[in-house]
């Protein structure tokens, strides 16, 4: 086992906060204070755009929803750290930091 897996599992139990963006919306106040059930709220997502996948805040992946055993389920399509070369997030990072 390598020294990267062995770091790995020191952390691997911690919990971490995955969200699922569906789409955003812009309402004023008094339009949100008028929703009642059954209200439909435009997003500004296209139906076949995938989803955004976030941890802790940080976008990490994009992906579809699905069915599985009759739930909703989430398929990983793309994950954002194999877009970008190291360079990009260095750049990053220093802009971060600036």
């Amino acid at each position: 086992m390598t020294d990267n897996f062995r770091g790995l599992d020191l952390i691997r139990d911690v919990d971490v906060s995955l969200t699922v963006e569906l789409g955003r919306a812009n309402m004023a106040l008094r339009d949100v204070l008028e929703l009642v059930e059954n209200s439909i709220v435009p997003l500004d997502r296209q139906v076949d755009e995938l989803l955004d996948i976030y941890v802790n805040g940080k976008p990490i992946a994009k992906g579809e929803v699905v069915t599985e055993g009759g739930r909703f389920a989430l398929r990983i399509v793309e994950m954002i750290g194999e877009r970008r070369s190291g360079e990009d997030r260095r750049a990053e990072t220093r802009a971060e930091n600036a």
